[in-house]
């Protein structure tokens, strides 16, 4: 029998940690299936055509909200071209109305629900004893449902939870970590979560468990070793443990490689006197930190059974940022109870004055099993039939406000971010009531011009941005914000092709290649530059001369040269190094 693991994410750049725990977890046991992955990218008639040329007898397929559409019509095509195969679904977007699912989908044999390692593992070794018999033996395996030979839907009992030291770590079992070439690898050192929040699935399993520290620690240098750029953990609230988290934060500090970043999602609120002071002896870059506040309003995050001091809160994320060595990732909801719109926009305001490196701001959506999804007719939700299944109204937001809001969520993508645009923004914000000001009246002038869903270059951005400046600002004093977004855009990267309102350098021609000379023959600023010649440190770095003191804001006229060195670039926002020099 010749059983495939099916994995469509949502990016290439993505890896399905589950299915290789499945394959890892059975494999130990004799087991041996196949393995597969996609993304939503690919066309579905060549997921199809590939799937059928490798003549599988049983495909499961690993089911989330982002894949599910894309899972379903590919199975249906599956079992008309192969009439035999069984087909299995998993994930938490199937575990949770399983029969319901099955009743919609003739097409699948069965799901596995919830945990799936030994679920996985017992029905394939029923398929690899029994072949096409053993669906008159799915009664054996625990943790699925399924449909028998006669069209009836069956529930087994529930599987028993594993303990997670019998999770496999999967990638040591790929010594050239080939197939996680060039993506963000997930590692898992908890399950479950001691949070209720009602809009989220890891709050139906509140018993936390921990993977001993004696594997991660082995598992935690095998990433080091081979100089992983990213390791994002997906454990639901990081810090819920106190020992645990410390012990894994010691542990990466001392064995740091210079290369490794690592990524958790930690409750802010809880953070305390002695991880903070950890955390602010770290490596700028070494960690980052996503924090979920979702909302400021606190009937809101009453009814949502979320526990969270959003003024402890910003005491932990400017404590956090005053080290300047993490990055901070803070995410907001739109569409939960009690938050309207006004009340939306305090929420983003307060969180926005933080200043984190990233400020999501994302749509609830109903997910299945959950109890906001049983709870949405009480707050009049209304959501998207399919998945996401993002919300479209609530009694509290209209679906005309959700539209402004999503005006707003791309302006923040695009401009906020990006981190390409600090100091244009910090200069455009002064000109607005509130952060939230800017962003709707930029999305509007966006939608208004015809601006929105095209893929402008990153000088188009700019452009873009000084059109919608005209309107709040003077034509003499547009000069000074041009030459902040030139500012912003040398400190990303080393244009080649200068933008048509920089301002002209050939006066400075000369003047700046004796900078370079002299940094040739004695370096005090560019010593990471030796051994080059003045010409060819030229190209490496950049001088731009402003007529503003951009670096620290500042309006008054003069002549400010600025050099821009690339090799030395902040973890935090990716910018080059700006000094001033004399020329």
């Amino acid at each position: 029998m010749k059983i495939l693991l099916v994995a469509i994410n949502a990016k290439y750049i993505h890896s399905n940690l589950a299915v290789y725990c499945l394959k890892s977890y059975a494999a130990k046991r004799g087991i041996e299936v196949e393995l597969t992955e996609y993304t939503i990218n690919h066309r579905r008639d060549d997921i199809l055509m590939n799937i059928y040329q490798r003549k599988p007898d049983v495909v499961a397929f690993s089911c989330y909200i982002w894949n599910l559409e894309f899972v379903q019509d590919i199975a249906a095509d599956l079992y008309k071209v192969l009439p035999d195969l069984e087909i299995w679904g998993g994930g938490p977007e199937v575990s949770y109305d399983a029969e319901k699912f099955l009743a919609k989908h003739p097409e699948f044999r069965g799901i596995m629900k919830g945990e799936g390692e030994r679920t996985f593992c017992e029905l394939a070794g029923l398929y690899q004893i029994y072949g096409k018999e053993a669906v008159n033996k799915l009664d054996e395996c625990h943790g699925i449902v399924w449909r028998d030979p006669k069209g009836e839907i069956s529930q087994g009992l529930p599987q028993a939870p594993i303990s997670l030291d019998e999770v496999p770590f999967i990638y040591e079992e790929y010594e050239n970590m080939m197939p996680f070439e060039n993506r963000i690898l997930y590692y898992e050192t908890s399950r479950g979560c001691p949070f209720s929040c009602s809009y989220c699935l890891s709050s139906i399993d509140k018993r936390v468990r921990l993977r001993s520290m004696e594997l991660v620690e082995k598992e935690l240098q095998f990433f080091l070793d081979h100089k992983v750029p990213q390791v994002k953990f997906v454990d639901r609230t990081f810090n819920c443990n106190h020992r645990h988290s410390m012990a894994i934060w010691r542990y990466i500090k001392e064995h740091d490689n210079g290369i490794t970043n690592f990524h958790f999602e930690i409750a802010a609120d809880i953070l305390n006197e002695e991880e903070m002071d950890l955390l602010a002896t770290f490596r700028p870059g070494l960690a980052q930190l996503e924090i979920g506040v979702q909302s400021t309003n606190i009937q809101t995050i009453h009814e949502i059974d979320r526990v969270m001091d959003f003024d402890m809160v910003t005491q932990k994320v400017q404590r956090v940022a005053s080290a300047e060595n993490i990055h901070q990732h803070l995410d907001l909801i739109a569409g939960l109870p009690y938050e309207n719109l006004e009340s939306f926009k305090k929420s983003f305001n307060d969180v926005y004055r933080l200043r984190p490196q990233q400020l999501q701001l994302g749509f609830l959506k109903m997910l299945k099993g959950s109890f906001m999804y049983q709870a949405a007719p009480e707050y009049g939700c209304v959501c998207q039939s399919r998945e996401p299944y993002e919300v479209l109204y609530t009694k509290w937001l209209p679906y005309e406000d959700v539209l402004r809001l999503k005006l707003v969520e791309e302006m923040v993508e695009v401009y906020y971010n990006s981190n390409q645009f600090g100091k244009t923004l910090l200069a455009i914000e002064k000109l607005f009531d509130n952060p939230f000001a800017l962003y709707e009246a930029l999305g509007v002038f966006y939608d208004k011009k015809g601006y929105m869903n095209i893929s402008h270059t990153r000088i188009r951005r700019y452009e873009i941005l000084q059109e919608f400046l005209q309107e709040y600002v003077e034509e003499e004093q547009m000069e000074y914000y041009r030459q902040l977004m030139i500012y912003d855009l040398y400190a990303r990267e080393n244009m080649k092709t200068r933008p048509q309102w920089a301002n002209d350098l050939s006066a400075y021609k000369m003047q700046i290649l004796d900078f370079y000379k002299k940094e040739e023959e004695n370096p005090k600023l560019l010593t990471d530059y030796q051994g080059y010649q003045a010409r060819q440190t030229i190209k490496m770095t950049h001088i731009e001369v402003f007529t503003y003191d951009v670096i620290n804001e500042n309006e008054e006229k003069g002549a400010y040269p600025v050099l821009f060195d690339y090799k030395k670039r902040s973890p935090l926002t990716n910018d080059a190094k700006a000094v001033f020099v004399q020329l």
